[in-house]
């Protein structure tokens, strides 16, 4: 994916749901999710084990989002993923966007299949930094 392709969802998607998104502050998914936040994107926390994170109301699973879902972050493990990326596609999610370390090619191959756009091993923080700093 180009740098253009990057940058246009990073401007076009301002809400992210954040599937894993944990409160404990050591984890990576709470300090990308931090920097998110302080420069102006609405995280929407997913994680069944959770009830707020980051001052966001916490969700068990993508179904129960009441807010309509475009860019769908993911903060679990690969073999994690199958089931998250048919749950975008239900709910109507544009990009698919799986961190550093959730990575799965066949559930990246579903995405696309499906129409939505995917970016596999790679950090929203880390590409916002390069692109906008």
């Amino acid at each position: 994916m180009s740098d253009s392709e990057i940058k246009t969802i990073l401007e076009q998607y301002r809400t992210v749901v954040s599937i894993g998104l944990s409160s404990n502050p050591d984890r990576p998914s709470y300090g990308v999710c931090g920097y998110l936040q302080r420069h102006g994107y609405r995280v929407i926390p997913v994680n069944p084990n959770e009830t707020e994170v980051l001052g966001e109301r916490a969700y068990p699973d993508l179904a129960s989002v009441p807010d309509p879902i475009g860019l769908v972050q993911i903060f679990r493990r690969p073999e994690a993923v199958p089931p998250i990326v048919d749950a975008a596609i239900r709910r109507g999610a544009k990009v698919i966007w799986m961190q550093d370390g959730a990575g799965n090619p066949e559930a990246a191959k579903k995405a696309e299949a499906a129409g939505l756009t995917v970016i596999v091993d790679d950090c929203m923080m880390r590409e916002h930094r390069r692109l906008f700093s």
